[in-house]
């Protein structure tokens, strides 16, 4: 029987070789894709260029996974929760909620008067690079803090706890992104727990990663920034004030209603798994 410390043993073990690897790896992105070093931040960094680097991240991540997976864990790759079987539903409604999150968000703000839209600026060729981008951080971060490290901290931890400590290494994760503040990261630690509350019951990738894609698609669609980060809006806006009701520079994912929705998701998905416990012990 293998040892109950293993599993946070595997994440401690995976940090060094993740930022040996994956950093590799997007040196490699940046120098195929032309990125210029010495501007600072990468901030002429076109969109294709973002691209490409993510897109080497994702396969530096993959690898380095597949690693631990195979020679560590001595499991199967496929078993972080890439099962396919019954989980076309789960995509689907992962990908609807997060675009209903948006536009109710971007709806409630115009009628608060908290942002005026200006105008709409289609561009099929940011779309799709848009849509790829979106996919490409999706399947990395959740391969990556849901399908390991959240997968292996439930073996050593309460599927709980598993779900907090992993849920702040997300948090971290993005401390150091444009116009970040306390209240961003306390926002995106909760949209860790949204991520993985389903996880910790199917320990299955397929929602969180289409909630991951949809939310950061459409928020950027709707004109707001991703995490701090600005890039093409499908919708451009103007904001008043920058301020905790609109999220200000951080996007829409800092600001209070969307706190508010993810905590109400939060709770209809713990619910929904533990109506659906106590109907598998009565049968």
């Amino acid at each position: 029987m293998r040892s109950k410390h293993r599993g946070w043993q595997n994440v401690l073990f995976l940090i060094i070789p993740y930022f040996i690897i994956v950093g590799l790896f997007q040196i490699i992105g940046a120098l195929v894709s032309g990125v210029d070093f010495m501007s600072p931040g990468l901030k002429n960094e076109s969109s294709e260029q973002h691209v490409i680097v993510s897109f080497f991240d994702l396969l530096g991540t993959l690898l380095l996974l597949w690693i631990f997976m195979k020679f560590v864990d001595k499991e199967k790759f496929i078993n972080l929760g890439f099962q396919t079987k019954n989980r076309l539903k789960d995509f689907i409604i992962g990908v609807v909620l997060g675009a209903a999150i948006m536009a109710a968000g971007y709806g409630l703000l115009i009628l608060l008067n908290e942002i005026s839209y200006q105008r709409m600026v289609f561009d099929f060729k940011e779309i799709v690079i848009s849509i790829i981008l979106y996919v490409i951080v999706a399947v990395s971060e959740e391969v990556l803090l849901r399908g390991y490290v959240l997968r292996s901290l439930m073996i050593s931890f309460n599927k709980y706890i598993a779900l907090i400590v992993s849920s702040v290494l997300f948090s971290l994760m993005h401390g150091f992104n444009p116009n970040v503040d306390l209240f961003g990261l306390t926002a995106i630690f909760l949209a860790g727990i949204l991520l993985g509350i389903s996880y910790i019951h199917t320990e299955n990738l397929w929602f969180p990663i289409a909630l991951h894609l949809s939310w950061n698609l459409f928020q950027t669609a709707f004109g707001f920034n991703v995490s701090g980060q600005d890039s093409y809006s499908l919708i451009e806006f103007s904001v008043k004030e920058n301020n905790l009701l609109n999220g200000g520079a951080f996007g829409f994912e800092g600001s209070i209603l969307s706190v508010i929705a993810m905590t109400f998701v939060i709770i209809a998905i713990a619910f929904y798994y533990g109506k659906l416990k106590t109907q598998e012990i009565k049968v």
